[in-house]
């Protein structure tokens, strides 16, 4: 097996903040679940109040099996929530089911970086899926073919840019859909303003996910170029 110091150095850092991320995101949830909104509306019913203020009734929304894994469908044109968030009443709930349903209006306003993200998707999970193996294919040929491997390297650099590239993308579209839900449900009135803090935290602490993420996959990205133009095996 591989091991190279190298990347532990350049990418240990982030992958500590994506698991403080993640815990902030569960431990802003916890503490969000807890507080019951003054409508006493389910996620379920503000995310379709929500739509069909805004005329989107063909949008359905549905129930999404497993814990967080609300997301907005663009091809299926459907919004599917967690059980949790469907049903929930509380202020966490009806925070990501907002934030879901900012992404339908950003499908349905031609938000510009949305659209460049869906384009962004299949390649960005082709490059996922095979820079890695393409990086370290040209890495192990580098010694006995170094210019056939080193071709083969930047093969999987180029690669892993879409992954970095489809990331980058990511960030403004995820800000924007909070940004959305936050207004939406204050001036439609389903949150109250002494409400909205609780709703700030579980977004703001979803949203730091993508962050870490991003400068993760940064991280490896430069860890790939690096050793693209000096390696020394």
């Amino acid at each position: 097996m591989y091991f190279d110091p190298l990347y532990l150095l350049i990418a240990a850092p982030f992958f500590i903040l994506g698991i403080w991320a993640q815990f902030r995101v569960k431990s802003a949830y916890a503490r969000g679940s807890k507080i019951r909104s003054r409508a006493g509306l389910s996620g379920g019913q503000v995310a379709r109040a929500i739509l069909d203020r805004n005329d989107m009734r063909a949008v359905s929304v549905e129930v999404s099996e497993g814990m967080l894994s609300d997301h907005y469908d663009p091809k299926a044109k459907v919004v599917r929530l967690s059980r949790g968030v469907y049903q929930g009443t509380d202020l966490a709930a009806l925070g990501i089911a907002a934030h879901e349903v900012g992404h339908a209006i950003q499908d349905r306003t031609n938000y510009q970086m949305l659209a460049v993200r869906n384009a962004a998707v299949p390649m960005a999970n082709i490059g996922s899926q095979m820079s890695w193996i393409v990086f370290f294919v040209g890495l192990f040929l580098s010694s006995s073919a170094p210019f056939l491997g080193k071709g083969i390297m930047w093969a999987g650099v180029g690669l892993f840019a879409m992954v970095v590239f489809f990331q980058m993308v990511n960030l403004p579209v995820e800000f924007d859909a909070s940004n959305r839900a936050k207004a939406i449900l204050v001036s439609d009135r389903f949150i109250g303003e002494d409400e909205l803090p609780a709703v700030k935290k579980v977004l703001s602490a979803a949203a730091m996910t993508y962050v870490a993420a991003t400068l993760t996959s940064v991280a490896t990205l430069v860890y790939f170029i690096l050793k693209a133009q000096g390696d020394r095996r």
